[in-house]
């Protein structure tokens, strides 16, 4: 066991490194008076800062979780590190050299675990940049070339190169007296059939770092063929790197992050780098793994969450990179920061755009464009087909439980109204009460689905008429006012088909919102029409059914008796209008929702069309209900 540390070093050490600028590293502090600062607190979750640092006593404390202390208390608690490994960090980062009351200076074998690791990753990345000068780093260097990173730009990020050797590393790391044992538990080893062998061989190196600075990993990009492993190699989890909990740049990002408020979440190494040289340093990426909620918490203390915060993602307008932004909007509301999405119109990741279109180009590009939830849904309505009732109603049936997670009542609403754009459900309360009804269900826990006003299997149209899934449809009894007309309208092509014809067979079946009433038009339609029906009409159009149930329908359907006390033409004419003329404001309804859903910018032809569609339709509902059957 290593000695104690000399209690003067301590103190030495407390005196020299300043609280306010070790907590700094970590997370945003601001004025809070009387000469201490404040910040969101990193050791809970808290929506208002409630943790203060004074500089003047070298304390800080937390009046949320009540945690408090000097500078190396912070330490050993954010980084979870014993008191000999943060009086060691802390006194490199000031140059003390430290004292053991036993057995004199300490040396390297003593020292903690976390320490060692920490050293073998900061040697071992020294060595892989020192190798990509090397000859054999050519296809190196020209790899980055290609995407117009120089040998500058390759030293500020500490880019190497790992020899394509079997044990070049694993035996330079033992020369600095790091034992097998740490060099396997670092990660930067891996176990061979004759010893531990090199676990990046041939590969162009990232050292990830964590916010304090510390290189506690590697990202490794495959340059040759023969290489069989994956595209890109990262470290392995240890008790230094937990993949889920680093984000990559953000040792240089932190400070101009927390200066402006503002991140800009990248997908991928070369694209931070990229964002940085292009004047954007407040990029990031994560390393291997989607973005999460840990990653969450390392952004939230250094934006500190204020109303002007944003968060930008970039990623690729591929399927998965739209993936990764549903994902990241599954964790949208941990932030309380705004958030943003930015993709460039042919889908070019930064790296890609700085290349192709400059600097300038990539700076542009992540502006704020569209809020994170508004592309979110889109991705999910886009699924659907909005142009019919069941496919509006699908995608609310998705799209609301997600705008229903969404905490601040106001954005929640503001959220739910676009949604209705989106969908073009015209009736945007509609779908306000939906999401409002969807979210005090998940407040309760869960349990039984809300009801949708309706059979819980079929989607609800807002509309008032729920829509068919399938000809079959639900239980062929129904005698709702919205379908009596329908009724009475098959009942005439059944039993007196001479005073609907031929205007009944023009009709299409979606003109019959119930399914049982729709399935029974379409057998009309297979046994030949209405029109000039032979003596064996009504048996062609029971075999012409798909199944008994519809075939029991066109039965009753022939028998019961019509409503009218004279059945006569202009009845029937009344019966062929009112249906006719449901469907026509049904579509009525649709064109205007797919005019709501193109907005004042849409293309202009698609506009042009679809006003020229609505012109017509409301034309033809005007004469409906202004001549009647003589309009049909």
């Amino acid at each position: 066991m290593a000695g104690r540390i000399n209690d003067d070093d301590v103190k030495a050490v407390r005196d020299a490194v300043p609280i306010d600028a070790v907590v700094s590293e970590y997370l945003q502090l601001r004025n809070a008076g009387g000469g201490n600062l404040k910040g969101l607190c990193p050791f809970h979750d808290e929506k208002s800062p409630s943790f203060q640092v004074s500089p003047s006593k070298g304390l800080f404390h937390c009046f949320g979780c009540q945690e408090g202390g000097d500078t190396i208390a912070f330490v050993m608690k954010i980084d979870h590190l014993s008191f000999s490994e943060t009086v060691e960090r802390l006194a490199a980062k000031a140059g003390i050299t430290l004292r053991y009351e036993e057995g004199g200076y300490n040396p390297g074998h003593q020292r903690g675990e976390r320490t060692r690791l920490v050293d073998a990753h900061k040697i071992a990345a020294q060595y892989y940049a020192e190798q990509l000068g090397s000859a054999e780093a050519e296809i190196g260097r020209k790899f980055l070339a290609e995407r117009g990173f120089d040998q500058a730009a390759a030293e500020h990020f500490g880019v190497g190169y790992s020899p394509a050797g079997w044990d070049h590393l694993t035996r330079f790391l033992r020369g600095k007296g790091f034992t097998d044992r740490e060099l396997i538990l670092s990660g930067l080893s891996q176990d061979g059939r004759r010893g531990p062998i090199d676990r990046f061989r041939g590969r162009l190196m990232w050292p990830i770092k964590d916010v304090g600075g510390d290189v506690v990993g590697f990202g490794a990009r495959r340059l040759r063929e023969d290489d069989n492993g994956p595209k890109y190699l990262n470290t392995p989890e240890t008790p230094i790197y937990k993949k889920s909990q680093v984000l990559y740049g953000i040792d240089l990002a932190k400070k101009d992050i927390a200066k402006v408020s503002r991140a800009v979440v990248v997908e991928g190494y070369t694209d931070v780098m990229a964002c940085h040289l292009a004047g954007v340093p407040t990029a990031i990426a994560t390393c291997g793994t989607a973005f999460g909620g840990d990653h969450i918490k390392i952004l939230r203390r250094l934006l500190m969450d204020n109303g002007s915060a944003r968060v930008i993602f970039t990623f690729d307008g591929d399927a998965a990179g739209q993936k990764a932004a549903l994902r990241a909007f599954e964790d949208d509301q941990k932030f309380a920061a705004e958030t943003y999405i930015a993709i460039a119109p042919d889908g070019m990741d930064p790296c890609e755009l700085r290349l192709a279109k400059g600097d300038e180009a990539v700076a542009d590009l992540v502006e704020p464009r569209v809020p994170l939830f508004e592309f979110a849904l889109r991705q999910i309505v886009r699924r659907y087909d909005l142009e019919i009732p069941s496919g509006r109603a699908a995608a609310l049936d998705e799209a609301a439980p997600i705008v229903a997670r969404i905490k601040n009542v106001a954005s929640q609403h503001e959220v739910a109204v676009q949604l209705a754009g989106m969908l073009g459900i015209l009736d945007t309360q509609f779908v306000v009460r939906r999401v409002a009804q969807i979210a005090r269900w998940q407040r309760g826990g869960g349990g039984k689905e809300p009801d949708r006003r309706g059979d819980r299997r079929r989607p609800y149209d807002p509309a008032g008429i729920q829509a068919p899934t399938a000809p079959a449809g639900p239980a062929l009894n129904l005698r709702s006012p919205a379908h009596r007309t329908e009724r009475e309208l098959l009942k005439l092509a059944l039993q007196r088909p001479e005073l609907v014809s031929p205007a009944f067979d023009a009709y299409g079946v979606d003109e019959f919102t119930a399914p049982p009433y729709a399935a029974v038009r379409q057998c009309v339609m297979d046994a030949g029409g209405a029109t000039d029906a032979p003596a064996d009409y009504l048996d062609a159009v029971r075999e012409a059914a798909p199944d008994d149930t519809v075939r029991a329908l066109v039965t009753e359907l022939a028998v019961e008796v019509i409503f009218a006390k004279i059945v006569d033409e202009a009845y029937a004419g009344d019966q062929l209008v009112t249906v006719r003329l449901r469907a026509v404001d049904r579509r009525i309804r649709d064109v205007q929702g797919t005019l709501a859903r193109l907005g004042p910018h849409g293309d202009p032809a698609q506009l042009a069309a679809v006003q020229n569609e609505l012109w017509v339709l409301t034309q033809y509902g005007q004469s409906l209900r202004n001549h009647g059957a003589a309009a049909l």
